[in-house]
């Protein structure tokens, strides 16, 4: 029977959910080109209404235009690395051109369906050439729907835990908000040498001392890991784990920052590691903590050393100019330590936003029935 594995226990008895292609539910259409210098960053009582488009990034908002074309409807990517997916959109919104909508004035249009066609349209999605998801696939993607009061009881589930997620989400933000403003007051601005705040037994310590990074530590270079074995020791490249070796480049603290690319985005490893041609690695370190290094290069405007007009490049010779202002060792390990604890807060808020987005994957995998069984 097209029945989920795990069903509410007023619906149990109600039989099986009815198969219906997305075209006989829903009026398939889709976003409008628009420019981007039209949308405006926050929302103000001029620019009221959602933008949305194709990037996965704040779900999809890209700002607030003066204008908006629909209202409670799904809206799923057509084009791009990110065709496929779907969301349900509350209130009225603008959406733009790589956005396919979904409208329904029946109730189908709710956070329930969107989750339950987007368990499915990834596997009609045609990947030759750039990803694609056009609106007469779409059409005929079936999927099987219960009754209205099963849709929305499901709807109420799943919402609470959004709701949850986004609470979380914002308190993440708030936290790495407070991270970032109070590492502007921790460190000296650029071209002075005493922080605006400081902890009370540094108070008469004096000024920074002004020093290169050739002077602080030593700069190494990736290498190619394609000929080592597997083994247990990480590597990373610009955008993460890679895989693991059986030998390593260094055995403890370091600091790690892209040559290409991910130039802005350093990275902290403690352990023994190897790395890629795509990034360096600080090494020998001199009268300087590596924690603190990692706050200092988070500090560092990296674009600032941008070598290249194309792809960002950073070389081992211009990071080693650089100048900045050091305090003593125990200055350094107070504000690491401060700092640290709010890394701690901020990981730690993280993987409880991971851990619920995958408690609502397992949930919406019971909810649902089977892919197969559609088919």
């Amino acid at each position: 029977m097209l029945v989920p594995n795990l069903r509410f226990s007023e619906f149990r008895d109600t039989g099986e959910w009815e198969k219906k292609e997305v075209g006989d539910v829903f009026d398939v259409t889709r976003g409008y080109v628009l420019s981007m210098n039209l949308v405006k960053d926050e929302w103000t009582e001029e620019f009221p209404y959602p933008v949305f488009s194709s990037q996965t990034k704040n779900n999809g908002l890209a700002g607030y235009y003066s204008d908006f074309l629909y209202e409670n409807a799904i809206t799923w990517t057509t084009d791009g690395a990110h065709a496929g997916d779907v969301n349900y959109r509350v209130g009225k919104f603008y959406c733009t051109n790589v956005c396919g909508v979904l409208i329904n004035t029946d109730g189908y249009a709710n956070p329930f369906t969107a989750a339950l066609i987007n368990s499915v349209s990834k596997s009609h999605v045609s990947y030759v050439g750039n990803p694609k998801l056009m609106n007469g696939v779409m059409s005929k993607i079936v999927v099987p729907f219960p009754t209205m009061e099963e849709q929305q009881k499901i709807a109420d589930c799943l919402s609470s835990i959004d709701e949850t997620i986004a609470v979380h989400t914002q308190k993440n933000e708030a936290l790495k908000a407070h991270k970032k403003g109070l590492m502007q007051q921790l460190f000296p601005a650029e071209g002075e040498t005493i922080p605006k705040l400081r902890f009370p037994e540094f108070r008469d310590a004096g000024e920074w001392e002004v020093k290169q990074f050739d002077k602080l530590f030593t700069i190494g270079n990736g290498k190619d890991h394609k000929h080592l074995p597997s083994g247990d020791v990480p590597v990373y490249g610009s955008g993460g784990y890679m895989r693991s070796v059986n030998d390593y480049l260094y055995d403890g603290e370091s600091v790690c920052i892209g040559r290409k690319g991910t130039i802005n985005n350093p990275i902290f490893l403690s352990e023994k590691f190897w790395t890629v041609d795509t990034l360096f690695y600080t090494h020998s370190f001199k009268g300087c903590l590596p924690k603190f290094i990692f706050l200092i290069f988070q500090n560092v405007n990296w674009l600032k050393h941008n070598e290249a007009g194309g792809v960002p490049s950073l070389s081992k010779a211009n990071i080693e100019k650089i100048k900045v202002a050091v305090p003593k060792s125990s200055e350094q390990k107070r504000i690491a330590n401060c700092l640290s604890s709010l890394d701690y807060l901020i990981t730690a808020k993280a993987q409880k936003i991971e851990s619920l987005k995958t408690h609502k994957k397992g949930l919406i995998q019971r909810l649902f029935p089977a892919t197969d069984e559609v088919n």
